[in-house]
């Protein structure tokens, strides 16, 4: 059967430990060993770490892509789909125009992507349950790390499709045709259980060395943890996620950039405000012969970038998700626009030259901007872009500590206090309101500091206000995609589909 087949392949990938190739993730494959045999070293459990790891950078799942940066701006009011015509990406342009369908949507490839990720850390945290030679700090940071990104993924699989199957042990292919699905709150339990767990564990670093950027520390947890309370809108645990968040902001281990415009530098990965980065290498000089999950590259650079571009600055690129007029009209005279946005007709004003897409609105996404000078020397440039995402930042944590604190009627004051960091550090006027207009201007001021970041569709999905702002979203129907429709097939239609598809 199919389902045998996909999960035996994914067996095959956990085997077939070639992975990450930046900073700590710098592994080279040593062959293929079997199964049973593996998982019996430091080494060994390392490198099936780095191997659950590596599930956070794909791009190019189930023959789509699927990079979630992308696809979330789209359904934002931030961006729009873009491409070369409609034709181009119909599953980037269906959940732009929520007319999303079960065979339609982008639904196949976050699913399959984030199930990968899972069965690696189930295996893994299997393997390593039983191994009692190995050191026991090294054991317990690697569960740690383990339990994080297993919850990493169920966080993004439950906002995006609610009722999914929760599978917490690898399963035996009879097991896996009688899965059936859990409610949104069982799955939410599992996410904070593994984050307890792993937040609990003293192995787990506040902050690493140089050569082990990227992985894990407690702020990222921390943060993770305040923010899969802070979805739930359970308004009487928000000060609960405030405390979480506080941990963050009073360890001292986070500072807000200086210049904003360079957080988004490649120079600047790792920078003093980021508390986990998806990391990306160009130095795989992958190609078109192997890009599907396996690049190491970030697609996400390649489809912002100027179609046919010609000039300085910038390399050529895709067009996809140009940025709305909205957004472009609400950022006019605020001193990040320049760093989120780029004019594209102050381009062809000095010189430039690109051809319209898809959607034109000759406004594009700067803080994933691909440079020419950055542009991959080896490979297939537009499959080896090595820009981080960064994934959490302080000012991110600020703004959701400020929220939490308001709609829970906390201190109003540290609640003021965190959102006027992140505006001084531009160089805006302090906010001085509170109640229900302190919490308008903390969501104003996520929209602006954090456009185009993957925020935006989420934020208006959870505070109920995306059906006034997306135009074709409808509640009750489009905060989730539907239920991939192969997946119902394969399990004879026992997976209930989600409302309206």
């Amino acid at each position: 059967m199919q389902i045998k087949n996909r999960y035996s392949f994914l067996l095959l990938l956990c085997l077939c430990l070639g992975s990450c190739s930046e900073d700590y993730l710098d592994l080279e494959p040593r062959g293929t060993i079997l199964e049973p045999n593996f998982y019996q070293t430091e080494e060994e459990i390392f490198q099936a770490l780095v191997a659950t790891y590596d599930v956070l950078q794909w791009g190019g799942t189930s023959n789509q892509w699927s990079m979630l940066l992308g696809l979330t701006n789209t359904a934002s009011d931030d961006c729009y789909a873009g491409g070369s015509d409609a034709s181009d990406q119909p599953n980037w342009v269906a959940w732009d125009a929520f007319t999303l369908n079960p065979t339609l949507g982008p639904q196949e490839a976050l699913w399959n992507k984030y199930y990968a990720g899972i069965y690696r850390a189930n295996l893994l945290l299997e393997k390593i349950a039983p191994l009692d030679d190995l050191n026991p700090d090294f054991v317990a940071r690697v569960i740690a790390e383990t339990k994080f990104l297993r919850a990493y993924y169920y966080f993004d699989l439950v906002r995006l499709f609610g009722n999914v199957p929760l599978i917490i042990t690898t399963l035996g292919a009879d097991a896996i045709e009688e899965q059936v699905q859990a409610r949104p709150e069982e799955v939410y339990a599992q996410i904070e259980k593994d984050l307890q767990e792993a937040k609990g564990t003293f192995q787990l670093p506040q902050t690493v060395p140089p050569d082990e950027l990227g992985r894990i520390t407690q702020g990222a947890v921390a943060s993770l943890f305040g923010k899969v309370i802070l979805y739930q809108n359970d308004n009487a645990r928000m000060l609960e996620a405030a405390n979480l968040f506080g941990e963050v902001i009073e360890s001292n281990n986070y500072f807000l950039e200086e210049n904003f415009g360079d957080i988004f530098s490649l120079d600047n990965e790792f920078g003093p405000e980021s508390i986990f980065e998806i990391q990306y290498s160009g130095n795989q000089r992958g190609g078109w012969e192997n890009f599907i999950n396996g690049t190491e590259g970030n697609y996400s650079v390649q489809f912002f970038g100027m179609r046919d571009y010609v000039g300085p600055t910038f390399a050529t690129g895709w067009s996809f998700c140009p940025v709305s007029l909205e957004l472009a009209d609400a950022m006019q005279g605020d001193p990040r626009f320049e760093h989120t946005i780029i004019d594209g007709q102050a381009l062809i004003s000095q010189g430039a030259q690109y051809s319209p897409g898809f959607q034109n609105t000759d406004y594009f996404i700067r803080k994933y901007a691909g440079l020419q000078e950055q542009r991959p020397n080896d490979g297939e440039p537009a499959l080896n872009w090595s820009h981080n995402i960064r994934d959490i930042r302080l000012a991110d944590v600020l703004l959701m500590a400020a929220e939490a604190l308001v709609r829970g009627g906390g201190d109003e004051g540290l609640a003021r206090n965190y959102l006027n960091q992140v505006r001084e550090r531009v160089e805006l006027p302090e906010v001085n309101s509170g109640g229900s207009e302190l919490l308008e201007a903390i969501y104003t001021e996520r929209r602006l500091e954090l456009a185009t970041e993957g925020h935006r569709f989420f934020d208006l999905v959870r505070t109920g206000r995306a059906a006034d702002v997306l135009p074709g979203f409808i509640a009750g129907t489009h905060q989730w995609l539907p239920i991939p429709q192969i997946e119902r097939d394969l399990t004879d239609n026992r997976f209930e589909q989600n409302p309206g598809y």
